[in-house]
């Protein structure tokens, strides 16, 4: 292998190729990147055996071959070279890399031990989905997904298709999120996703404003195309919770408040609520809503908001203020909505912006 190629585009590539690759010891080999290079391309490809990522990258391409080397290692070194040129040549199981004035020979691996990762997606079998409204959707769910490895099936979002949409759901036992997007031709079966993927889209930049998503339901596989980058997972298997049970078909108080101000309020709560196992309680009154909160050991704090509330007042329900926290971080709008039907049943908060996102967080009980 031989080729020439700017600083610039191999140090993005390798950069986000190093998060996919594992850092366990068992197979050396997934802690590497591989380097392909074809006729007027370099692919960059790296794999936990989970998720996968292939970036290709333009390139003057003297002579093909591929090499395998440790990710940690030629990130650092081309993340700290200079703009420019950058000179990449292999032989045997070694890379050397040089630039005006440097030059480094990494000790790499034989390319035929690394793991086959898609490369490319199917266009004629894949689904075209707005890139900012995945981006969005994703940032609405993903914080609701569960951290619990015992049960991997809540680690990921459901992906379930509908007719001229997509639903996307998360949830972690205590909380959910759902978020509705449109997309033409979505006939497929519902998925789990893993978090570390849907992550990674996330925070993807530019493109051409599409994601192609394929099913490889034989290789119980999801692809999405971002452009010259291709992400790759494994489904997540198990069955998904059946959350439209838990969707409350009624309520029989309805709150409307200041976005912006609850927020405050909530984080002004989060000081004494730290020391009582995040809890602040919530009471709705007759035009207001008040939020308390108290800690044995620094004081207590209580505050009232201003609120056009339907249905009984003098209702008191109790929340970590945690999931408060980041629900109200994941509005768009300047009004946030609160619907409650029992002080044990879990409390629905909706964006008055956004009739296609929903998110229930279930009450803590507190004893007294």
């Amino acid at each position: 292998m031989k080729l020439q190629i700017l600083q610039e585009n191999i140090n993005s590539a390798v950069g986000i190729a190093s998060r996919f690759a594992s850092t366990r010891a068992q197979l050396p080999v997934l802690g590497n990147v591989l380097l392909s290079a074809q006729k007027t391309k370099v692919s960059v490809c790296s794999t936990n055996l989970e998720v996968a990522v292939s970036i290709s990258i333009g390139a003057k391409v003297e002579k093909e071959g591929e090499i395998s080397v440790p990710a940690k290692v030629i990130n650092e070194v081309i993340g700290n070279l200079p703009g420019g040129i950058v000179d990449l040549s292999s032989e045997k199981e070694q890379l050397k890399i040089t630039s005006p004035n440097f030059s480094s020979t990494i000790l790499g691996m034989d390319a035929s031990d690394f793991p086959k990762i898609p490369g490319s997606i199917g266009k004629e079998k894949a689904i075209s989905i707005s890139r900012d409204e995945l981006v969005k959707a994703l940032s609405q769910v993903i914080f609701a997904a569960s951290v619990d490895e015992t049960r991997p099936v809540l680690t990921g979002v459901l992906f379930a298709w509908e007719k001229g949409g997509l639903s996307l759901v998360a949830t972690d036992g205590f909380r959910l999120s759902q978020k509705k997007i449109k997309v033409q031709g979505g006939n497929l079966p519902k998925v789990i996703l893993p978090k570390m993927i849907l992550s990674e889209i996330s925070r993807s930049q530019g493109g051409d404003g599409e994601i192609l998503f394929e099913l490889r339901e034989k290789d119980k596989q999801a692809v999405f195309g971002l452009g010259d980058v291709v992400l790759s997972s494994r489904l997540l298997e198990g069955e998904y919770p059946d959350f439209e049970k838990i969707l409350p078909k009624s309520s029989s108080i309805k709150v409307l408040l200041d976005k912006e101000e609850f927020l405050r309020t909530v984080k002004l709560a989060s000081v004494f609520a730290r020391d009582s196992a995040n809890i602040v309680k919530i009471k709705v009154l007759k035009d207001s809503v008040k939020v308390t909160a108290e800690s044995g050991m620094a004081g207590n704090q209580e505050a009232k908001i201003d609120a056009k509330v339907e249905g009984t007042g003098d209702f008191e329900i109790a929340f970590n203020f945690r999931f408060l926290e980041e629900f109200l971080h994941s509005v768009v709008g300047e009004e946030v909505k609160m619907e409650f039907s029992g002080e044990s049943a879990p409390g629905l908060f909706t964006d008055t912006s956004d009739s296609s996102y929903l998110h229930l967080i279930m009450p803590v009980r507190v004893q007294g």
